[in-house]
């Protein structure tokens, strides 16, 4: 009986070894979830057995579990390298065959979409052809590699802010001055006659000659194309609380790109320097009010020079927004200097794509030169009621089991489902110094066990020596 008590500490201090060799070896191994050998003592029993303190038969291994508590995160240079702050696994796809990992090694194949190192599909949450994403349909994720079609401009969004002190322009107060001294009776000139001098201020605004508006600011925006054109609002005071903002794109009317004649509105502001709502008897032909109170600039043609030295312009050919809504509520006018509180516009150029970034929460995005990010879906975590119940296959993977139950998928930081990082990867759980004093223990068991069949062969020979 000796004999086989020795031999089963062997076979367990051998299963021990083992499990610690294995241990050290996967150090180094992103997502790796050290293992742990288990033992249970062993008895003979029978139906006719007595005595209430029977000898033992040795030991056996009654089962190597995994133990999977967190990995340190070591930050990498790859936006794709994924580490898991929390619980759960990335679900992969093998061909159909689906297993979980915790190793977060992931790039792009020729077609796109997101593999680990073994070629295997990150899956998660698709988009469809609008870019919405599609929650709930779990399917292989792919990045759409092709150029971003551009965006023609649609809503410019630009409040600012109109300095209360600023004086009327030079000519343009010379030209009123002089039309009102024309007046039939320049004290008290009619409606008419001050409007004609209005008229007379206007024509003097000038786009090359600083001195004939108070300030200005442009924003490019883009047509069909692509192509980007220079959209500057020019502000002239026309008298207290009032201003005049004239709009040029590419320096030309942007309804006649064959005339260089600017669109105006007329902005007016209360006594405490917040902006009125806008008259559209103040517009110029071309410009409306729309019905929440910004001005839309109806049928703006895109242009282009025609000849070298850029004098003449016509249509470029590409279509634009039917509309374009110019925006500036909110605007002021107090006694600080001329700014701009934001601007927003919401067409771009053609783009390439440049980059990728994934969330916290597992969404990812492609980043275009053209400054723009499209979400190309959001991948999903899967956890499990019994993780030990997993069986491991191989290459940082597991598998789902009978003991392991259904898994609960879900984005990161959704409910017990842990949160991402991206550009990281989380480190093996193994502490190589617990694993070394564990082959020292093994080793000694090992001898030990031996010594006792040692011991039990000597003895066996004495008695064999007996006569």
């Amino acid at each position: 009986m000796s004999f086989n008590i020795g031999l089963s500490g062997l076979r367990a201090a051998t299963s021990d070894l083992n499990v610690t060799g294995n241990n050290i070896a996967n150090a180094g191994t992103a997502g790796f979830k050290q293992s742990r050998a288990e033992f249970a003592d062993l008895y003979a029993s029978s139906m006719l057995s007595s005595g209430s303190n029977p000898i033992g038969s040795g030991v056996l291994l009654s089962d190597v579990s995994q133990l999977f508590s967190q990995g340190n995160i070591n930050y990498t240079q790859n936006s794709l390298d994924l580490a898991i702050q929390g619980s759960g696994f990335f679900r992969t796809s093998n061909n159909g065959d689906i297993s979980y990992t915790r190793a977060g090694y992931f790039g792009t194949d020729r077609e796109g979409f997101i593999v680990n190192n073994f070629g295997h599909n990150l899956q998660g949450y698709g988009v469809d052809a609008n870019g919405n994403l599609q929650n709930g349909i779990i399917g292989n994720l792919r990045v759409e590699t092709a150029s971003q079609a551009p965006r023609s401009t649609s809503t410019i969004t630009q409040p600012f802010n109109l300095n209360s002190t600023e004086n009327v322009p030079v000519l343009w107060k010379s030209a009123y001055d002089q039309e009102i001294a024309n007046a039939a009776d320049p004290a008290n000139p009619s409606p008419d006659e001050i409007a004609a001098a209005e008229a007379a201020g206007n024509a003097t605004f000038n786009p090359a000659d600083p001195t004939s508006y108070n300030r200005s600011t442009s924003v490019n925006i883009f047509d069909a194309q692509g192509n980007a054109h220079s959209f500057t609002q020019y502000f002239v005071k026309t008298g207290a609380n009032n201003w005049d903002v004239k709009i040029l794109v590419d320096g030309r009317n942007p309804l006649d790109p064959t005339s260089t004649q600017a669109l105006s509105a007329g902005v007016t502001f209360d006594a405490s320097g917040k902006m009125q709502a806008i008259d559209p008897a103040n517009l110029s032909a071309g410009l409306t009010v729309a019905p929440d109170g910004s001005i839309n600039m109806n049928g703006w043609v895109p242009a282009a020079p025609t000849n070298a030295e850029g004098t003449t312009w016509s249509a470029n050919g590409s279509a634009a927004s039917a509309a374009i809504k110019f925006d500036f509520r909110g605007s002021t006018q107090f006694n600080s200097t001329f700014s701009v509180a934001k601007v927003v516009q919401d067409g771009y150029t053609t783009g390439e794509l440049s980059g990728l970034q994934i969330d916290e929460t597992g969404q990812l995005f492609a980043r275009y030169t053209n400054g723009q990010t499209k979400i190309q879906g959001q991948l999903v975590l899967a956890n499990f009621a019994n993780m030990q119940g997993l069986t491991p296959v191989g290459k940082t993977a597991w598998v789902q089991s009978s003991e392991s139950g259904e898994p609960v998928i879900g984005t990161p930081k959704s409910g017990t489902l842990g949160s991402l990082q991206s550009g990281a990867l989380e480190d093996s759980n193994v502490e190589l110094s617990d694993q070394l004093v564990n082959l020292i223990v093994a080793q000694r068991n090992y001898q030990a066990n031996a010594k006792t069949i040692e011991t039990e062969s000597a003895i066996t020979q004495t008695i064999i020596n007996l006569r």
